[in-house]
């Protein structure tokens, strides 16, 4: 029940996570030619091209995000998910451990549409203009209902399958935590702002950054309304965070 308590925690990432994008999510729930175009050229006779591990990597995400999407949490086993790629469990057990690590790799891919680490030059822009950055998810990520089929599936199973749920914290909201407090200890080493509680300091700001999640869960607003409604509150939140938690150095 703890897990399932923090999974609910009306949390910055949660709201981020449910509102990812992908503009033809209804693609996801058909059967599809899982091999990019570029490995569907006819190659004449002899053995076909042989996917290099982080192609076979994509095409098993892939399919996962299909059956958590059409079966639940509870019917992506393995077997259905390998079904559904084309591929063997054996193959399934080479790329991913477990059913778990799966499981890690999909809340990764939504995590990077929604988060993602700042390149060199971005490193050296002021600190409320780093969050922005880091704050800012993907512009088509408003559509996407696979992260609420997966945050409820999640909440579902958290006592059944908690590695899972653990699996979901560690690569979701707390991953997020890290590359916020990461920016932070840069700024406090740079001499741009004196905090001395960073990791807490990180929490708050990304919570602040986004709306609560009940109020999505329960009266959600169409996508354009959220992207705009998104931009307003994370400008306040990183005015209001930089004046009330620290001094500028």
């Amino acid at each position: 029940m703890d897990a399932l308590r923090l999974i609910w925690k009306p949390n910055g990432f949660i709201i981020a996570f449910l509102q990812c994008a992908s503009e033809t999510l209804h693609l996801r729930t058909e059967r599809v030619n899982l091999l990019p175009k570029s490995l569907n050229t006819c190659r004449g006779p002899g053995r076909p091209r042989q996917l290099d591990t982080s192609e076979r990597e994509a095409i098993i995400i892939d399919a996962a995000e299909r059956v958590i999407l059409s079966h639940g949490l509870g019917g992506a086993s393995m077997a259905a998910i390998a079904l559904e790629a084309g591929m063997s469990k054996r193959t399934l057990y080479e790329i991913f451990e477990s059913r778990a690590a799966l499981f890690a790799a999909v809340v990764r891919r939504i995590r990077n549409k929604v988060s993602r680490p700042l390149n060199d030059s971005e490193l050296e822009l002021p600190l409320a203009e780093r969050l922005r950055l880091l704050l800012t998810p993907a512009r088509e990520k408003f559509t996407d209902l696979l992260p609420l089929a997966i945050l409820r599936a999640v909440i579902v199973e958290a006592d059944r399958q908690p590695d899972l749920a653990r699996e979901f914290l560690q690569e979701g909201p707390h991953a997020l935590y890290d590359m916020v407090r990461l920016e932070l200890d840069r700024s406090v080493a740079r001499g741009e702002i004196r905090i001395s509680d960073t990791k807490s300091a990180a929490r708050l700001m990304a919570d602040m950054a986004h709306e609560n999640v009940f109020e999505h869960l329960v009266s959600p607003k169409p996508a354009c309304e959220r992207q705009q409604a998104h931009d307003r509150r994370l400008d306040l939140a990183i005015r209001v965070f930089l004046s009330g938690i620290g001094e500028a150095g």
